[in-house]
């Protein structure tokens, strides 16, 4: 029985168009590296002033095409289908995108999990899982990338795969 929902953000509930090829070049200047893949983990590896850089210029990134964004009518749909129940939303998106798009778009959500919290998906649902005070067999989360199907085997919750148009991945 699905107790509770957890949200992605990009790919899932909107299309954030951002453009990553020039974002993963300003990375690579401030990271002195081109090898940056899988990003979340070279990221949560970084000191704190550096990551404090690349969350900076990240935010801006995504802030200057948040006007752009548009809404995943699949994803929205089991949004209103679980509007009674209590919902997270887990992101690798940072805070001030995730508050512009929730208010532009009227969403809601009981928790927002954002990179601040955690560079990890499944450590992402954990906290998620946590704040819901719900077991994971009773979770469903709603996510379109292979990495977001992996978490929930390593967390053994529920998933259901957003599909349709697909954003550049960013691990």
């Amino acid at each position: 029985m699905i107790e509770a929902v957890i949200f992605d953000l990009d790919g899932t509930l909107i299309h954030l168009p951002i453009n990553y090829e020039k974002l993963f070049r300003e990375f690579s200047k401030i990271m002195k590296t081109t090898d940056l893949h899988p990003l979340p983990k070279k990221i949560s590896k970084l000191d704190e002033k550096t990551k404090r850089k690349i969350f900076e210029v990240w935010n801006r990134a995504e802030l200057a095409v948040s006007a752009n964004a548009t809404l995943k009518s699949q994803g929205i749909a089991i949004y209103k289908k679980f509007s009674q129940k209590p919902k997270v939303l887990v992101t690798l998106q940072g805070k001030p995108l995730v508050q512009t798009v929730l208010e532009r778009f009227n969403l809601s959500f009981n928790f927002v999990v954002t990179r601040e919290h955690s560079l990890n998906r499944a450590e992402q649902l954990r906290i998620a899982a946590e704040k819901l005070r719900v077991a994971f067999q009773n979770i469903l989360f709603v996510g379109d990338t292979d990495d977001d199907f992996l978490a929930t085997r390593k967390v053994e919750c529920q998933f259901f795969r957003v599909k349709g148009e697909c954003c550049k991945e960013i691990g």
